[in-house]
């Protein structure tokens, strides 16, 4: 649930905290408090559009940050978006979303401290709010949402999933098929560059590592002269002497003094080991510097050899790679899809057949699916049109429709009355489902897009919220001016669906009606008010006593029959609450009946 908001520079609102509760929260004040402004800002943390106009004037900026705290179920639903964001995702029990917006028209997104690109924010809003407003992007209006909340309400996702299974497999076989059938020309000019640089990487039998062994060994033949006469120089210091006397001979002169001198004194006898020991290795390293001068040779042939191998691998690495395992994997991977271009045509047979299988079991699949979405539409038309009496709106009529769209390339069906046909088909399957509402007795069936305002496209939210309440869905739901157009009775029942609403999730929802208010779990007063010569939006959340005060002004004012309706429907109200649905509890038409009072004063 959403924990704590705090908004900054934003619209009329330069700072502002708010921490909600679990169950209905409920935000009240006059029009034009900043309340819808609150709803706004959530949604800027859930990636809706920012406007610069919003930033409040003189700041440079416009800050929202939201805690969200997550059950164990809910943070892996935000999980799954934090990996794949390459996010760290153990503490997803809490989440911290940060939407920053300037006048260079620039957005910062950070997800607990980390920068993050605005369809993140998103993603993870889809799994963490629900908004339904007047002034939002109702997800309700989309044909897609409509589709899935069908498939909940009727616990297909199983049977959707293998048909989306089926088309993701298809699609993947019609890739390579299409692949594989591209001109033919253009084929064999692949095949034939293809083969030239198959042939040209192993023409010359590479080796790992040979670059390096070959530079070490051309440092040595270019160098070998050089080499010659410094070993020899060493042999010499070491054995000639030439004018002067030879190391190893000095050294034997020096070991037999040491030698005479620990045949007086017995003490020093480990300097005579050592001179001896000294004698020996230099007499080692002689041999040794004799054995490399006369194994350095001066081959200008080999030399060749070797820039010639050198040039080689160098131009192989700057076609191919940049080392000369790079360059024999781009010589494997060149012979297999060589290989493949040969047994493209087997490929493509078998390809085809696949296709058509795929669409057969797509077809199948789709047809049993379409079948239980057509029952299920009725059922669900029915319960949300039960829902929707109870919301002022008896004289609206819903509909589910389940249609296909003919395509002479689409699917094979054969329905159980023996007729077939071929239909359009994606993911979700050959149907498309729409929810329609007539608005009144004679009216058609209209989309809801083209059909119902915001006011009753959030009591439909409402309805289908309800007839759903099974389903988990995110853990937050917003209601933006839920209370359009009806009147006190009504009011009362929406208060009580939307506090049902609540169990177990939390509901943010934004009334100008005391009978909704009155549910409210947790009651929030917005007020506009002059501090500083500035316009700013304050909130408070109230007590008891407080909240018997606003729910007495929205009720018409301060007078002292305004507070006793007040205190009566707070107390009906919390006596339904409490209640545990024993006969003898107040039935919903009688609280109805019972918070229907004269609002023709209301504040509004």
């Amino acid at each position: 649930m959403l924990h704590v908001l705090t908004i900054t520079d934003y619209a009329l609102i330069d700072h502002l905290e708010l921490a909600f509760a679990p169950g209905l929260n409920v935000l009240t004040g006059e029009t034009g408090a900043g309340k819808s402004i609150i709803v706004d800002a959530i949604g800027l943390l859930l990636g809706k559009r920012a406007e610069e106009g919003l930033i409040r004037a003189e700041a440079r900026q416009a800050r929202v940050e939201g805690l969200f705290a997550l059950s164990t179920e809910e943070a892996e639903a935000a999980r799954e978006v934090l990996e794949e964001a390459g996010l760290p995702a153990d503490d997803a029990e809490e989440i911290v979303v940060v939407r920053e917006i300037n006048h260079e028209g620039r957005n910062v997104c950070r997800v607990n401290g980390a920068i993050v690109p605005l369809r993140v924010l998103a993603a993870l809003g889809e799994r963490l709010v629900d908004i339904h407003g007047q002034n939002q992007q109702l997800p309700l209006l989309n044909v897609r949402t409509q589709l899935a909340i069908l498939d909940r309400f009727a616990g297909l996702e199983p049977q959707a999933a293998e048909v989306a299974d089926a088309v993701g497999w298809l699609r993947a076989a019609r890739q390579e098929l299409a692949g594989l059938r591209t001109d033919e020309r253009e084929l064999a000019r692949r095949a034939d560059l293809l083969r030239f640089q198959a042939d040209e990487i192993a023409s010359a039998r590479l080796n790992p590592g040979e670059d390096e062994q070959i530079e070490a060994e051309r440092a040595i033949v270019a160098n070998a002269e050089r080499l010659q006469a410094l070993a020899a120089q060493a042999y010499d210091a070491l054995y000639e002497g030439d004018d002067r006397a030879a190391a190893v001979d000095s050294l034997s002169t020096a070991a037999q003094a040491v030698a005479g001198l620990a045949h007086v004194d017995p003490s020093v006898d480990s300097l005579r080991q050592d001179a001896e020991s000294l004698v020996i290795q230099a007499q080692e390293l002689a041999r040794s510097l004799q054995s490399y001068r006369d194994g350095v040779d001066a081959d200008p042939v080999r030399l060749q050899e070797i820039e010639d191998r050198l040039e080689v691998i160098r131009g192989l690495k700057r076609k191919y790679g940049s080392t000369i395992e790079e360059v024999i994997r781009f010589g494997e991977e060149a012979a297999a899809e060589l290989d493949g271009i040969a047994h493209s045509g087997e490929r493509a047979e078998a390809l085809e057949a696949e296709e058509r299988e795929l669409l057969a079991t797509i077809g199948t699949r789709s047809a049993e699916l379409s079948l239980l979405r057509r029952d299920a539409a009725g059922r669900l038309s029915a319960a949300v049109q039960a829902e929707l009496a109870d919301l002022a709106m008896e004289s609206t009529t819903f509909h589910v429709n389940v249609t296909q769209q003919p395509a002479e390339d689409g699917a094979p069906v054969s329905w159980p009355d023996s007729s077939e046909g071929a239909y359009s088909f994606d993911a979700t399957g050959i149907d498309r489902i729409e929810f329609l509402l007539s608005p009144g007795p004679g009216e058609p069936l209209r989309s809801l897009a083209a059909t119902a305002s915001g006011g009753e496209t959030s009591r439909l939210m409402l309805a289908i919220k309800g007839v759903l309440a099974a389903d988990a869905g995110p853990p937050t739901l917003i209601f933006d001016e839920v209370d359009a157009g009806i009147g006190g009775r009504v009011g009362a029942v929406v208060g009580v669906k939307t506090w049902q609403l609540s169990a177990g999730r939390q509901v943010l929802c934004v009334t100008h009606l005391p009978q909704i208010a009155a549910f409210a779990d947790l009651h929030l007063r917005i007020a506009k008010g002059v501090s500083a010569g500035r316009t700013i939006t304050t909130a408070e959340a109230l007590s008891s006593q407080t909240v018997v005060e606003e729910l007495a002004h929205m009720l018409g004012g301060a007078s002292l029959a305004s507070r006793q309706h007040a205190q009566e429907m707070l107390e009906r109200t919390t006596q339904w609450k409490g209640g545990d649905g024993s006969p003898g509890q107040l039935s919903l038409e009688g609280l109805a009946a019972g918070l229907e009072v004269d609002t023709s004063g209301a504040s509004g």
